[in-house]
């Protein structure tokens, strides 16, 4: 039997540790780094495609990886908006609480490192990190995004995701009604100038250089008194990311509000490529329906696999592709 002396002292430690703070106490069931090498699946990109597919997978008791180097193409974004529960929410913010949500899941780690390489073996793939760690998995999933590609324009890269937007849809609210530029040429400049006039008839088209608009295109543009612009631009004038003027090469300048413009890109992540799967006309990951590569037990989703580049379809994919899986591998184990 315990004394007296053992049971007070047995008493005193369980007080103790009730009084704790509550991160010490989960201290040990910390899941935001591994020492494990083997796991379902290895999901490389942990921004929302990502972590949403982490969690599908996690609820479905999978032992899953991210590996994510912590650099979101809208990193500079100071708001996401056309997302239901989120409108108006700073991007970082959504990722932050997505992240907290997804590791109370025991089953799902995640890892701060860059994927550098992949190859396959006879049970599915090994991934190698910048770190030099190695591990391996029955499925992947690439949830890396696009790396835009800025033109030689001063200014652009510090506006980019501020007042140099792509998407309408996503940024075109906050400046409805305002004075707008579209930096674009050809196809792409008609497109923008049919989609953005909805939000604002106070538009003018930048085309950089000469223009490669057809004439039918050209007429329809200034039946809707839309200007084309075709000097070149030397910079643009900012105030912390936010435009007020462009300035040509001849030192003449524009007064505008926003710019709406869609650079080149490529892949984040080569790794796919190197494994074998397959890219668009565009530039993109092909998959099909079910956001599968052309690779067997290979996924992508998100923005390197999709034009529509926002919060809401990188979940929405990422949603898809984890209960994909799930639904494959226990196809696979029955």
């Amino acid at each position: 039997m315990m004394t007296r002396r053992e049971i007070i002292k047995q008493g005193g430690l369980a007080l103790t540790a009730l009084a704790m703070p509550f991160p010490l106490i989960t201290f040990s069931k910390d899941n935001s780094m591994t020492d494990k090498k083997q796991f379902d699946v290895i999901i490389i990109g942990g921004s929302y495609a990502g972590l949403s597919a982490a969690m599908a997978l996690g609820r479905a008791l999978r032992n899953v990886l991210i590996i994510d180097s912590g650099l979101p193409c809208n990193r500079q974004t100071p708001h996401s908006h056309n997302f239901i529960t989120q409108d108006g929410t700073k991007p970082r913010e959504i990722a932050e609480k997505a992240k907290e949500q997804v590791l109370k899941y025991d089953t799902v780690k995640f890892l701060n490192d860059l994927a550098v390489s992949g190859r396959r073996t006879k049970n599915g793939f090994t991934i190698t990190t910048k770190t030099g760690e190695t591990f391996e998995a029955k499925k992947l999933v690439f949830a890396t995004g696009v790396k835009d590609i800025m033109p030689d324009i001063k200014g652009f890269s510090e506006c980019w995701g501020i007042s140099v937007i792509h998407c309408p849809y996503c940024h075109g609210y906050e400046v409805k009604h305002e004075k707008t530029g579209i930096l674009a040429n050809g196809n792409f400049a008609f497109h923008y100038a049919q989609l953005i006039r909805n939000w604002t008839k106070d538009l003018t088209i930048f085309t950089n250089g000469k223009s490669t608009l057809t004439q039918e295109q050209a007429d329809k543009i200034s039946k809707h008194n839309i200007p084309i612009i075709e000097k070149e631009i030397a910079e643009i004038k900012h105030e912390n990311g936010y435009l007020k003027q462009i300035i040509f090469k001849d030192n003449s300048t524009f007064d505008l509000k926003a710019i709406y413009s869609r650079p080149d890109f490529e892949q984040h992540c080569k790794i796919p490529e190197t494994l074998g799967c397959e890219l668009t006309e565009q530039g993109l990951l092909k998959v099909d329906m079910f956001q599968k590569t052309t690779v067997a037990n290979v996924f992508a989703c998100g923005d390197n696999a999709s034009p529509l580049r926002s919060v809401a379809n990188a979940v929405a994919t990422g949603n898809l592709v984890g209960g994909m899986i799930n639904n494959i591998m226990t196809e696979e184990e029955f």
